[in-house]
């Protein structure tokens, strides 16, 4: 998926409680302003923002600093292959923000802002978090995921990997179609309102039928995926300030749906279905009959976007362009931190650029992170009763 990152592990564990460490905003202010030249001289910032931080603790980003640190974090993901549009970020600033309302009404407005025609990179930064105070947060790992359930007799529908998730939001009152691509609602928390659930409206929810260029039993399947994927529950960290919301997207690189999302076995597992309607020999691994079947579904996926407008990737076109991007980055004297495991593609990995080489992994600031908390809100959700929207 080309979107800012999926790193869960810092080198230190993020704690609430604590201030903002001066160290990590000054060497973030002074890598700012050196990108930046039209900003000035840094150290007149600089002494308001150490003066800030020994009053109350924190101190607070100028959209400047916000826009450019957000563009930093993404640069610095290092599971994102498509990191060379890094400097394209489109920074919404929302950190005024309070209500759940008020929230629910800017995540639709960031999913149509990114969605609307071609898509494009977008984050929405909320309020950053007050040292030892609630903050606000969605609980979704997406703002778009479609729910899972299992029947009574016992068959698995929609997406299993949000089975849990989708058994908890229940439990608050929503319901479902018990359909295999229900959208779920948003479960947004916040020191206000507690707990609201939001169902998105049709507009703010672009999908694509997934049809085949050569296959017309392909619509038979009813498969479809939504065209834009926004990370929502990662927490962006800029110069020692922790946004716990901060919702980004890029847009998708074809394997993330057809090699992961429709094929995995715990996830939709389209392949054994695929194979059948090609009537592909599965009675052993041998006849390769898997690769073959994956190769016509991600095919599908790939014809589909293009076919509907909606801006999409091949992973062989974005590795050519993740060793540009390195190229850039070595010209500009800045280490590339990336994870091998994440930016070689799940498919064909070993004929595409990116294969053959080996990579820094590097815990680089600013950048986002996903905490345990968040993580077990995504998975499994809470039981606690929200008021229902």
């Amino acid at each position: 998926m080309i979107v800012p990152g999926y790193r869960d592990n810092p080198t230190e564990p993020w704690d609430p409680d604590a201030p903002v460490d001066p160290g990590e905003a000054e060497d973030f202010l002074r890598r700012c302003y050196t990108e930046n030249p039209r900003l000035g001289p840094v150290e007149a910032r600089l002494a308001i923002v150490r003066a800030q931080i020994a009053a109350t603790g924190t101190y607070t980003h100028t959209p400047d600093e916000l826009t450019h640190g957000a563009r930093m974090a993404w640069r610095n993901a290092s599971r994102c292959i498509g990191r060379l549009y890094w400097r394209s970020l489109l920074v919404l600033d929302r950190r005024r923000a309070r209500t759940a309302d008020e929230i629910y009404s800017l995540l639709v407005q960031h999913l149509q802002t990114a969605g609307d025609t071609q898509i494009r990179p977008v984050i929405s930064v909320f309020a950053p978090a007050q040292p030892g105070q609630p903050y606000a947060r969605v609980w979704n790992e997406q703002l778009i995921r479609y729910a899972g359930y299992r029947t009574e007799g016992g068959e698995s529908v929609g997406d299993p990997r949000l089975r849990e998730f989708t058994t908890a939001v229940r439990a608050f009152g929503w319901q479902g179609k018990g359909e295999a691509f229900d959208v779920l609602p948003l479960v947004i928390e916040t020191p206000a309102d507690g707990i609201r659930l939001y169902e998105l409206p049709e507009r703010a929810i672009r999908e694509v039928p997934i049809t085949h260029p050569e296959l017309g039993w392909f619509t038979e399947l009813g498969l479809r995926w939504h065209a834009v994927p926004t990370i929502a529950n990662m927490r962006l960290t800029i110069g020692g300030v922790h946004y716990p919301l901060a919702p980004f997207n890029g847009w998708y690189l074809g394997t993330e749906i057809g090699a992961r999302n429709l094929a995995d076995a715990d996830r939709y597992d389209m392949l054994p279905v695929v194979a059948d309607r090609l009537g592909l020999d599965t009675s052993r691994e041998s006849t390769l009959w898997r690769d073959r079947a994956l190769l016509e579904l991600n095919r599908a996926v790939l014809h589909s976007f293009e076919q509907a407008g909606v801006k999409m990737s091949d992973h062989h076109t974005e590795s050519q362009r993740f060793l540009k991007h390195l190229s850039n980055e070595e010209k500009a004297g800045r280490p590339v931190p990336a994870d091998w495991t994440w930016i070689v593609p799940p498919m064909s990995g070993g004929i595409t650029p990116v294969f053959h080489r080996y990579y820094q992994e590097l815990d680089l600031r600013p950048n986002f992170y996903l905490d345990d908390e968040a993580a077990a809100l995504a998975r499994e959700g809470m039981r606690r009763c929200p008021h229902h929207q």
